[in-house]
């Protein structure tokens, strides 16, 4: 961003938070992820923010020259003036060759014609959350500390979020039946390792990082910021879904609140949309607003809503824009979110409603950097999803929505996404501008195993020529015919079928590795009935298999010196591994990687003693995910979520493409931060395990 550009910005996102902060209820809340979800609210937000809006104001003079003393020159002269990376989660090599070659991409072809394209390594294991963090920071998982979605509390043995921790606030005003928070939350990032924008920044070049997964909360640094993976909704879960129906024979749902409605003598339902516990009360009695169905017509398949002071005309099939929610918790003092609502059908009534998104206009925690910088988009942009995992897959998969109604939100977030990414682009002359497009990813959960009789058994298709006709007006947009302006283009990981699950804590028990309490046939979820006096490994989400180490774990049993020769018989037992229902010479896991043999950092504690990478078509199961186990070692996959890439990460490596001629043959992900330092004349810092990809001669 130019400086009279950046001084626009800046000033446009102080005005916006001072007239938001004049407007809003005098008070906000905090929510964050983590065991339990701490949800805290702090009258200490907006006195702090009004107060932060004002200093700014004033002493904004001061600190651009202090910037501008304080500001280092790279060491080298820059390559470049404008950096433009373009993350596509998700994309498969194999199948953008294909499509390219069919002709079915032509931006994408255009820009490997400019610079080059080849595949680009994964991380091990191949997770988002543990790429796109080596992606930020040019070094391994052990040298970041992010291995999966969940760790295990070694005190504990619950699943935690690896990515971020919420605490409350150290010190609270107890009176009756109300508690004052007397100082803020605490929020912190898990991920160690600092990523390349702040190493830029550091040098005056300015860079904005939209939706990148795993940075919430946002990192502070001479820049903008908009969180992504793992930023909460606002009941500080990673996404529920609220379902109402008349039929009361659907049950509960996995990730979704099930309320049961009736129709009363004029033909309404009068119910509540339930929010978040109230947080200035002692007791956990959740806040909620009004909700009414009136109207419904069941031949025109329409119904009336009105929620709080919001109306809305419900038609069958449709959602409904972002509506805004106002949670009283007390006189003055309220929570803010929004979401979207999806009728299903009138006879019965079924209603479909989001996850509760933060208001990224009046948000309850820092989702941006500045903290007003999701209020100036937002004012900017109108409203938009800050969920970290926006599109709802979870709701597919449990029957919320059909096949339309996940394709529709893929949509209307890809839609959302382009919005804000252009924006940012026009007012980027000069930096790194960095977004992350996700519906590339979630398509492929979804839909890659769409029956050809689905109008979406072509849906991944789709979205790859949904990516290309993005980067056409990107293309448009900037002269990447220039060698001062570079583009890159890259994804994650790749993409395979998933059609069996392997339940490790199942097969250790078969193997004699866990024991279980009298009674028990199989663990609940989070290790629930586990015996850990006898227990020697157990698994939890997606990444492998952790010891029970004694010193480490709580109950620990395995002494530090069986510690090797256990994990070789656990290597060596998973890679034997047969699956009973298929005929192949393919078995589940290809091959099991014992973690300290791969790396040497010092965050191996957090990381799973033994990965397992699967073969293509198999992963863990649902039940390894959430710490429990099933009746067989192999089952069937069942669930719409039906691709996936937790599998050995050399079946799944990503893309990466370019508009300059770079060291394709053997790129991984952590070699673009380096990369990008080296071309604004920043060495790459001695930690970085990553290299840079600038070796081919001009």
């Amino acid at each position: 961003m130019s400086a009279p550009g950046s001084r626009r910005c800046g000033w446009a996102a102080l005005a916006a938070a001072l007239l938001v902060t004049l407007l809003a209820p005098p008070a906000h809340a905090y929510v964050g992820p983590g065991a339990g979800f701490a949800f805290v609210t702090s009258f200490f937000l907006l006195l702090s923010t009004t107060l932060l809006v004002f200093l700014a104001l004033l002493s904004w003079p001061v600190r651009l020259v202090w910037r501008l003393i304080r500001r280092r020159r790279p060491p080298r002269p820059p390559q470049v003036d404008r950096v433009v990376v373009l993350g596509l989660d998700g994309l498969d090599p194999e199948r953008l060759r294909r499509l390219m070659e069919s002709g079915e991409l032509p931006n994408f072809e255009r820009v490997k014609e400019m610079g080059g394209f080849g595949e680009l390594a994964t991380t091990c294991p191949a997770m988002s959350p543990v790429a796109w963090s080596t992606f930020a920071t040019g070094v391994d998982p052990s040298r970041h500390g992010i291995f999966d979605f969940l760790t295990p509390s070694r005190q504990s043995y619950r699943p935690r979020l690896s990515s971020s921790e919420v605490l409350p606030p150290r010190r609270q005003l107890r009176i009756g039946g109300l508690r004052l928070p007397l100082s803020k939350p605490r929020i912190r990032s898990l991920r160690r390792a600092v990523p390349f924008w702040s190493i830029l920044s550091r040098f005056g070049v300015r860079c904005h990082v939209l939706r990148v997964p795993i940075t919430f909360p946002p990192d502070r640094f001479d820049g903008t910021m908009l969180s992504a993976m793992c930023a909460p909704d606002l009941l500080g879960t990673q996404g529920t879904f609220t379902y109402y129906t008349s039929d009361e024979a659907e049950g509960e749902r996995i990730g979704g609140r099930v309320i049961q409605v009736e129709l009363d003598g004029r033909g309404e339902v009068r119910t509540h949309l339930p929010g978040p516990e109230n947080p200035l009360r002692r007791t956990s009695r959740p806040l909620s607003v009004p909700l009414t169905i009136s109207r419904l017509d069941r031949e025109a398949g329409t119904a009336r809503l009105r929620v709080g002071s919001e109306r809305r005309t419900l038609e069958v099939g449709s959602y409904t824009d972002w509506v805004q929610l106002r949670f009283p918790a007390l006189p003055g003092v309220a929570v803010h979110g929004i979401c979207r609502f999806r009728l299903t059908s009138v006879d019965p009534l079924r209603l479909y409603v989001t996850p509760i998104n933060i208001d990224p206009r009046r948000p309850s925690l820092p989702i941006g950097h500045p903290f007003v910088f999701s209020v100036f988009l937002g004012k900017l942009l109108g409203p938009f999803a800050t969920l970290g995992l926006a599109e709802d897959t979870w709701a597919l998969n449990e029957g919320a929505i059909d096949e339309q109604g996940f394709w529709d939100q893929v949509s209307l977030c890809q839609d959302e996404r382009e919005r804000m990414f252009f924006e940012m682009l026009r007012r980027t002359r000069r930096g790194v501008l960095t977004c992350v497009f996700d519906g590339t990813d979630r398509a492929q959960h979804m839909f890659l195993r769409a029956p050809p009789e689905s109008p979406f058994s072509d849906a991944v298709d789709r979205v790859y020529r949904q990516a290309d006709r993005l980067l056409g007006r990107l293309l448009e947009r900037v002269d990447f015919e220039s060698p001062r302006n570079l583009l890159l283009i890259l994804s994650d990981h790749g993409f395979a079928p998933f059609e069996r699950g392997v339940n490790l804590n199942t097969w250790l028990i078969r193997e004699g590795h866990m024991a279980l309490e009298p009674g028990r046939e199989a663990p609940g979820k989070n290790l629930e009935g586990v015996d850990w006096r006898r227990t020697r490994a157990y698994a939890i989400g997606l990444s492998g298999i952790y010891l029970n180490l004694a010193g480490r774990e709580a109950r620990g049993t395995v002494k530090k010196s069986e510690a090797a020769d256990l994990l070789v018989e656990l290597k060596r037992g998973l890679e034997r591994l047969e699956d009973p229902e298929r005929d192949t010479d393919v078995p589940p896991v290809r091959r099991a990687l014992i973690t300290r043999a791969l790396y040497d950092g010092p965050f191996l504690d957090d990381a799973p003693d033994l990965i397992v990478g699967y073969s293509r078509g198999y992963r863990a199961s649902w039940a390894t995910a959430q710490g429990s186990g099933a009746k067989e070692v192999v089952e069937p996959n069942r669930r719409a979520w039906g691709g996936d890439h937790c599998i050995d990460p050399e079946l799944v490596p990503g893309v990466l493409l370019s508009n300059r001629r770079l060291r394709f043959s053997d790129a991984a992900i952590g070699d673009i931060a380096p990369t990008l330092l080296e071309l604004h004349g920043v060495p790459p810092p001695e930690h970085m395990t990553g290299r840079s990809l600038l070796e081919v001669s001009e």
